[in-house]
Order: structure tokens, then sequence, then C-alpha cells
């Protein structure tokens, strides 16, 4: 964030870019840093393992962030300043170097973002109760600790960038890299880790590979599918998504001359693969319907600190940075995670014995959150464009306070609270063990896609609107333009969003509510039984052999 958010600033004003091409520089760069969660997943998942990938995506990080503050301290790779109004734009070398330092970092940080969450819940053993509560208040703290540090970023770091110099602040950043990679691994031998399960994205292949191969033979009986006795985790058969099973039928010519299964993988797969690929298939939904909350997202903090730049700043002799306002949000963050952490929780389980509010809740508290802030923000600005056209729309700084947008920015940061601790946990608690990483990372790309989404629906209101002045919504010049609008079209497009969501909220928790209803019963007949081989005196496993 001590980079992303100030970084259009350094594109148009040393880079010397249009400002058109300077936001899809950071647009595409924030896209990127986030769908590359994806593959960061894939990597840790099917080669590497979490701590590993969390290792060497640091030093990439760090690496590209000193490659980044090189970039703004080597004067050949920055354009002259500007002579009166002329002013040379940054040339195909120097825009390249910026730009592969950029990708660099948004690599390191994809591969981060995948996994340091996965691998703190490894931490805790998800069968102990106890264990089981600290992991629930590890993620409430885990997300405060990061947006605590986004709030230094957009602070300090931002300070010091407009202040000092853009190669100190970059400087700044790799040093925080370096210093928190060395606290990572002064933990090394105190970490729990989990052993790479396969590749998880071949596994979903070889069970629609298998299905589509067997898509003409009939829906089978739980008898009849292919069961292998060889798998440490099995995890029991459901009804739901049926054409998957087909995966899993035995075939006559699968059979051989000595009775025996002959597995060919991308032919058969057992019901333990086809149910951990329809556990995924069942997260897409919830995938989709969550992604339109990070347009808003993205669009809010654009146009907000376009907004930010039009009105009075000042704090006696300080002048507020534009790119500063963030700060407005980050505390809406810290202290919803904060109020959730020690008022939400305590009084859930005092009331109803629970450990706060379920992750399909907090999504959809997220998004109506993300529904006021837009209607704040229409209503804003209908206020700001009214005192602009009073004073006939070409002013620099207009009469009002920076506190009449505070409201938008905060309620933002509430929402993001509840969809970010939200989605992370379900994201990871719902997938199979050997998918944690892949799945954060289809978190993550709800983010990118948010960003890449956001950049369409500006290019449609253009497109339909124009860019004349007096018909067009988004202008150059927003005192000209109906931002208001904009936002209204946002609130409606949201709250159809929110529809979408407790519908797939609601096909999700009936189609798994049957699952957990199955494993309960066939945990209580497995508890029954180890209990009557007790009273025979028949030894039992301990703790120790389950554990191995």
């Amino acid at each position: 964030m001590g980079i992303a958010s100030n970084l259009v600033t350094y594109v148009v004003g040393k880079m010397h870019l249009p400002s058109a091409t300077a936001a899809n520089i950071v647009t595409n760069f924030s896209g990127a840093l986030f769908m590359l969660g994806l593959f960061g997943g894939f990597v840790a998942d099917t080669f590497l393992g979490r701590y590993w990938t969390i290792t060497i995506s640091a030093m990439i990080e760090t690496l590209g962030a000193f490659l980044l503050a090189i970039s703004t301290a080597v004067p050949g790779l920055q354009p002259p300043p500007c002579s009166g109004s002329i002013c040379i734009e940054a040339n195909g070398l120097q825009v390249g170097v910026m730009n592969i330092a950029l990708y660099i970092i948004a690599f390191g940080v994809g591969g981060l973002k995948s996994n340091v969450s996965g691998f703190g819940t490894d931490q805790f053993d998800d069968k102990d109760k106890k264990e089981k509560s600290k992991m629930d208040y590890f993620f409430s703290r885990f997300y405060f600790v990061i947006n605590f540090g986004t709030l230094l970023g957009v602070t300090v770091e931002i300070y010091i960038q407009d202040y000092v110099s853009r190669a100190w602040g970059y400087g700044i950043c790799c040093i925080v890299f370096f210093v928190g990679l060395m606290g990572f691994l002064s933990r090394t031998r105190k970490y729990r880790y989990r052993k790479c399960m396969g590749s998880p994205i071949i596994q979903i292949l070889q069970v629609l590979v298998a299905s589509v191969w067997k898509r003409k033979l009939k829906c089978p009986t739980i008898d009849t599918l292919y069961d292998d006795s060889t798998e440490a985790a099995k995890i029991h058969h459901t009804d739901q998504l049926c054409w998957l099973d087909k995966a899993a039928i035995v075939s006559e010519k699968e059979i051989g001359a000595d009775g025996f299964v002959i597995r060919k993988p991308w032919k058969l797969c057992s019901v333990t693969k086809v149910e951990e690929v329809k556990m995924m298939v069942r997260l897409m939904p919830i995938w989709a319907s969550t992604i339109f909350f990070w347009t808003i997202h993205a669009q809010l903090l654009t146009f907000s600190v376009v907004q930010a730049s039009t009105m009075e700043r000042s704090i006696g002799n300080f002048k507020i940075p534009a790119g500063s306002f963030n700060v407005f949000f980050i505390t809406g963050i810290l202290v919803s995670s904060a109020f959730y952490d020690r008022v939400i929780i305590p009084l859930m389980k005092r009331w109803k014995g629970k450990h706060g509010l379920t992750n399909l809740k907090r999504i959809a508290i997220g998004i109506v959150f993300s529904i006021v802030a837009m209607t704040v923000a229409a209503i804003v600005e209908t206020k700001r464009i009214s005192v602009s056209r009073s004073m006939g729309g070409n002013v620099t700084t207009l009469p009002l306070n920076f506190r009449i947008l505070i409201p938008q920015f905060f309620l933002v940061g509430v929402g993001e609270a509840f969809m970010y601790s939200g989605q992370l946990d379900f994201f990871i608690t719902r997938a199979p063990t050997g998918m944690k990483s892949m799945s954060t990372g289809l978190f993550l790309s709800t983010v990118g896609l948010g960003f890449f989404v956001s950049s369409f629906l500006v290019s449609i209101v253009n497109k339909v609107t124009g860019t004349h002045v007096g018909s067009a919504w988004l202008t150059s010049n927003i005192n000209y333009g109906k931002l208001h609008y904009f936002y209204a079209l946002l609130a409606v497009l949201s709250f159809i969003n929110l529809v979408f969501y407790l519908l797939c909220a609601i096909w999700y928790t009936r189609t798994t509510k049957n699952i957990v209803q199955i494993e309960s019963i066939v945990s209580s007949s497995k508890e029954e039984e180890k209990h009557a081989m007790q009273m025979e005196g028949t030894p039992t496993a301990t703790s120790a052999d389950e554990d191995c």
C-alpha cells in the first residue's frame, strides 16, 4: 500500500505520462498483484509448500522494491524535470524499468498473499477446541495487523515520498520487507508444516475429464463407486452435483483379469477426489457474488481521491495529501476489526454460545456497508457539485471542508473489514486440506477481478454517456461531470449483487447442511464403535497413532 496508494502521482508528476495511462498502470499493477495469488497458491500446494513459497516470495518482493527505489534514484531512469509548461514523457526504457520493478513486486506479493494466512492456520489444530478458538482470534488480529501496516503506508510512507524523496520512500519499503522476512525466518524451527498434497488443478482436471469421458453413463449408487482404500483422509459421498460422481464409476474395462480395479487417473477417480472437487465447485457461486464489492472498493478510492483534491484539506499549516485520505478508510477497518474482536465476539459467546458471526454473515454485512457507502457518496457528491456550479465550475479549491468525505471512506473501510475477514475465513475453512492455498488465491482473485471490472465499467459509462461536458458522467474535470449519478449506479448494482449473494449463500448453506449431518452421523457411529470395543477390552488406537 505504501507503493500502490501514491503511485499515480509519481507516474503523472515525475514520469510525465498522461493521467489515463497512469491510471492503467496502477490498475493493471493492482489487478495483477491479486490475480497472481492463484499462481502462488498453485506453487505452494503442488511443489514448494507454504513455508518455502512465502520465503521465496518475500525475497522477490524485497528485490522488486529495491529495483523500484533504484529506478527513482538514478537520473537516467527518469525524464528531466518540466521546463515551464513543457514536459518530456518518460521513454520506453524508463517506463520499462519501472514496470519490471512493479511486476516483480506483484509476483512476490501474489505468492505471499495466497499463503501467509493459510500457513498461519496450519499452526492451529482445528480438531482441538482450544486451538480452534485461537484460530478465530488469529483471523481478526491477522487482518488488524495488516491494516495497521497499511495505515503506516498511507501516512508515513506517502509523507516521505512527497516531502523527502521517492528513493527514500521506496527504499524504506525494501528495508521493511527484509526485516519482516528475517522475523518470519527466525521462527522456522517452531512452525508446524504440512506436506504438499499434489497439484489441485491437475486433480480438478482429472475429475472433470473422467466425468465427461463417462457422461453417457447413468448417475450411480454409492455401492458402485470406486473408493481408494490407500487414501489417508476420506470424505463421505454427497448427493449434490451427481454428474461429477460419474468420474468414480468403475466400468467393465477398468476391472482386470485378477478382479482388481485398474486405476487410470484421467478415467477413474476415487470418491474422495470427486468430493474434494465438489467442495471447490460449491465455492464458485460465493466467489462470483463477491467480486463486485471490490469493484466498488476500487472505484470509490479512485474518485474519492479526485474529490478530495478539489476540497479544502488544510489542518492549521499542514495540508493533507489527497492520497493520504485512505487513512480514513484504514481507520474504518481498524475500528470495526477491534469492535468485532472486543465487543461482537464476547456478546455472541454470552448470547448464543457462538464464537462470533459466521463467515457468510460477515460477507453479507460487508456488501450492505458498500451499498450505504455508495449512497452516502452520491449525496456528498451532489452537495459538492452544487457548490462547484454555483462558483462557475472552473475552481481549483472549493470552499468545502474535507471532513464531508470522511463518512464514505470510513463506511467502505468498515465494509471491507467484514468482507475481507469473512471471505478469507470462508475460502480457507471450506476448502479441502490440500487446496487451501489455491482457495486463498481464488479469494484474492475476486479483488483482482474487481479492479479489472471497475476499468470495464468506467469504459462502458464513458461509451454510453460520452465525454462532452453536460452529458458525460465521468469527465477529466469532475466539476463538470455527473459523478453522483455514477455513485448511485454503483449503489443500485451493489444492491442487485446483494440479492444475488443471498441466494448463493442460501443455496450453499442448504447443500452443506446435509453434508454436516452425514458427517455427524458417521462420527457418532465411530464413537459408539470405539466405545463398544473399549467395553469388550479390544485395544484401540492411541492419540499418537491417530496423529501418525
